[in-house]
């Protein structure tokens, strides 16, 4: 029950089709006692023989008619309640979809890919479920069941009504205790069906991994160890939910006996008619209806409960934190770095300390340095995918973490070793984020890194799709779309971490070279390689080693004297 509180805030926004749909509900429940009351009436006529016949006509039509009504109404409700919960799917899958993208990189290393797509998808629609059959459960139940055991009570008698419904307050009780256990049992369920979304969705994101070492056969038992896990999660729910069905028929059972015998009684001394007990009984397989719904309803709520504490744990994790003070960008200055340490959040080791530099507006800087000292953890703190607890950076005199997120990285491009590529056509991978761009401006970038003339070698030329992750593709091709992509973009700012790495030295030389034409005196470069002859033309290089940066200057500077780049530079002139 506690979901309907959770979710409260969307029945009141649509309380007009949650409340059309609560009168529909009452109208369906008090046509519902005419026919019984109509069905007592004439077997209490035939029994006495009263001369009613020509009414008999009258009375049946009346039963038809009313059923009609009864069907249309049913269609309505159905209309105005189903559309609401599905409507809440829309929003609470565009509500998680807006929190993903709002997170910083900790949150993508606490949660896997799997389980925040079974989230989003499993879990809502328990929710929507819930959402939907719950309320309709809740409420028709709670009509039905209150009208008819109005009835029963006034116009027959109460206490044949209270000692055919003396099982239910027992029946209560302990569907109440079997829904708790029903709660925790799905959570963990959920949890193991994430489990199983995760390794699903690592096999086949890494299938040619897996297939190049030959290891299929041993991806496929790990898959049936989770597998059989998730299985006997979801066989412990179902042995949990198999237990309410028996306890609401044996109640109703046990309701059955109770109101023939002592109706029988009663009637034996003509404390009721017939026709009464007749009616009686029709009004009690009524309430089969709510005692069932009791059941389902506490079944789906629990399931829905359970699914909405694992969506609002995304919706409501810490996003990146917006403060009233956050300024917009409109201008194009330096950038400062002052960082007395730096480390991964639930990590003691110390990535990066004791950083001091500047990066000049409209210059190029390197960033080179060993394996593992740093790089790409300085190039995520400008990127602001983390937070630096010790340290600062600064924008224009102005730390970055006072400007609003959006409009930092707005003026940020950057391209990764790993590129990523949509599964679609080359034009569209390289316009992304730029929707009414020319074809012209697309081919213009493409030459700039020198793939334009591969391009148009395939048979679709730029409308070619490049498959999942860009499989048509080379890595050399996958990393010149990125950067043409990243040069498209325009922004003031552009960051190439190893992002040349699976291009040969020419083509690296060529695309730097083609890159500083395109700068044109408005961007800052930032480059993160370990291809120290594309280091020439730089303003500044940075060498990181154990965490700080040991040297900086120009390549001819750095060249002069012993040090980790020279040393570098002339084993790679060797080869």
């Amino acid at each position: 029950m506690q979901l309907f509180n959770q979710i409260s805030w969307y029945l009141f926004q649509e309380w007009k089709r949650y409340l059309g749909s609560i009168a529909l509900l009452i109208i369906i429940a008090i046509l519902q006692l005419l026919p019984p009351k109509l069905v007592g009436f004439l077997i209490d006529t035939i029994s006495t023989n009263k001369k009613y016949h020509y009414k008999l006509f009258y009375w049946l039509v009346l039963i038809f008619l009313t059923s009609i009504i009864i069907y249309i109404f049913r269609y309505m409700w159905r209309v105005l309640l189903f559309g609401a919960s599905y409507k809440l799917a829309i929003i609470l899958r565009k509500k998680l979809y807006l929190s993903l993208s709002q997170k910083n990189s900790s949150f993508y290393d606490k949660y896997r890919t799997g389980d925040l797509m079974a989230r989003a998808t499993n879990d809502i629609d328990k929710i929507v479920f819930a959402a939907g059959e719950g309320v309709l459960t809740l409420i028709d139940s709670m009509i039905t069941g209150i009208s008819v055991l109005i009835i029963m009570v006034i116009q027959i008698n109460w206490k044949l009504t209270l000692i055919s419904l003396l099982p239910m307050p027992i029946m209560a009780i302990i569907i109440t205790k079997y829904g708790k256990k029903l709660y925790i049992a799905f959570q963990k369920s959920q949890q193991s069906f994430s489990n199983l979304n995760n390794q699903t969705q690592e096999n086949i994101k890494n299938i040619y991994t897996v297939k190049s070492f030959g290891l299929e056969k041993y991806e496929i038992k790990k898959f049936k160890e989770i597998l059989s896990e998730t299985s006997k999660k979801s066989i412990i729910v179902s042995k949990i939910d198999a237990k309410f069905d028996p306890i609401i028929y044996f109640s109703i059972t046990v309701s059955n006996l109770l109101s023939i015998t002592t109706g029988s009684y009663l009637v034996w001394n003509n404390n009721i008619t017939i026709g009464q007990l007749t009616s009686f009984i029709m009004y009690l397989s009524l309430m089969v209806w709510p005692m069932l719904a009791l059941a389902w309803m506490f079944n789906i709520v629990e399931r829905g409960s359970a699914s909405w504490s694992r969506v609002n744990e995304i919706i409501s994790e810490n996003n990146i934190k917006q403060m009233k003070n956050k300024k917009i960008l409109h201008h194009k200055s330096n950038i400062k770095i002052k960082i007395s340490s730096f480390q991964y959040p639930n990590t003691k080791n110390i990535i990066l300390k004791n950083i001091s530099q500047k990066i000049k507006f409209n210059n190029i800087v390197g960033i080179c340095g060993p394996t593992g000292q740093g790089k790409t953890t300085l190039i995520n703190l400008i990127q602001r995918n983390f937070k630096i607890k010790k340290g600062q950076i600064f924008y224009h005199n102005v730390l970055i973490s006072n400007f609003k997120i959006h409009s930092w990285r707005k003026k940020i491009s950057t391209v990764n070793e790993k590129t990523f590529l949509f599964s679609d056509t080359i034009a569209n991978n390289i316009s992304f984020g730029n929707i009414n761009i020319t074809k012209k401006k697309i081919e213009y970038v493409s030459s700039l890194v020198n793939i334009h003339h591969e391009i148009i070698k395939f048979p679709k030329q730029y409308d070619t799709k490049v498959g999942a992750k860009g499989i048509i593709l080379s890595g050399g091709q996958k990393q010149r779309i990125a950067i043409a992509r990243a040069l498209l973009m325009n922004r003031e700012i552009l960051i190439l971490d190893n992002a040349l790495s699976a291009l040969d030295k020419p083509t690296q030389n060529m695309i730097f070279n083609n890159i500083i034409l395109w700068k044109k005196q408005n961007h800052t470069i930032i480059i993160v390689s370990h291809e120290l002859h594309i280091f020439k033309k730089i303003n500044n290089i940075f060498i990181i080693q154990n965490g700080t940066i040991k040297d900086s200057g120009t390549h001819d500077e750095l060249i002069k004297y012993q040090n980790w780049y020279s040393k570098m530079y002339h084993q790679q002139q060797q080869k």
